[in-house]
C-alpha cells in the first residue's frame, strides 16, 4: 500500500492509517484525531490526560480500545502509534469535550437510536436500506434484486429445518 492510500484528511489535516489485511480492519492514529478535533497543540499530551481523565471519571482504560502500530511520521521514521479501529475511534471522541467533536457525538446519538428503532421494529431498517441505496444512485430494479439476494439464503435454511 503507497504512502498515498494510507493517508486520508479530515478538514485539510493528514490522518495517518493502516489497514491490516488479515482482519480487513482500518485503524487510524489516535493522536491526528485529537489534533483536529481539540485543535490542542499537543495532541499527544492531550491524548495521555484524556486517557487519565476518562479511567478517574468513567473507570473505563481508553488503552485498551487500541492497538500500537508504526506509522511514519513527519520526520519520515515509523514511530509506534496509538491507533484505533471504527469502533474504537468512535468511542475515543465521545470523550472529547470540544465542539468540533460535537457533530460526531450527535450522529452517533442518531445512528444508536435508530439501530434501537431496528430492533423494535426491523421493517424499519429494510426502509433505512432502501434509503441508502437509492442515496447511492441504485435504479429501482436493483433494490428489490438486492434485497431478494440477501434473504434468499434464509429461505433455504428455513427450508432445510423443516
Amino acid at each position: 500500500m503507497t504512502e498515498e492510500q494510507t493517508l486520508i484528511a479530515f478538514e485539510n489535516a493528514p490522518i495517518r492509517r493502516h489497514f491490516d489485511e488479515a482482519t480487513e480492519t482500518w485503524y487510524f492514529s489516535i493522536v491526528d484525531v485529537i489534533a483536529v478535533l481539540s485543535e490542542s497543540v499537543n495532541p499527544r499530551d492531550y491524548w495521555f490526560r484524556m486517557k487519565v481523565r476518562v479511567k478517574a471519571e468513567d473507570g473505563l482504560e481508553l488503552s485498551t480500545t487500541c492497538r500500537q502500530l508504526k506509522l511514519k511520521s513527519s520526520d519520515g521514521k515509523k514511530y509506534a502509534t496509538d491507533c484505533a479501529n471504527v469502533e474504537g475511534l468512535l468511542r475515543i471522541i465521545q470523550s472529547i469535550p470540544s465542539p468540533k467533536a460535537e457533530p460526531f457525538k450527535q450522529w452517533l446519538a442518531k445512528v444508536g437510536y435508530e439501530r434501537i428503532q431496528d430492533m423494535v421494529d426491523p421493517t424499519l431498517s429494510v426502509d433505512r436500506a432502501r434509503e441508502y441505496w437509492q442515496q447511492h444512485g441504485r435504479s429501482e430494479k436493483w433494490i428489490p434484486f438486492q434485497r431478494s439476494f440477501y434473504e434468499m439464503p434464509y429461505k433455504y435454511i428455513a427450508i432445510e429445518a423443516i
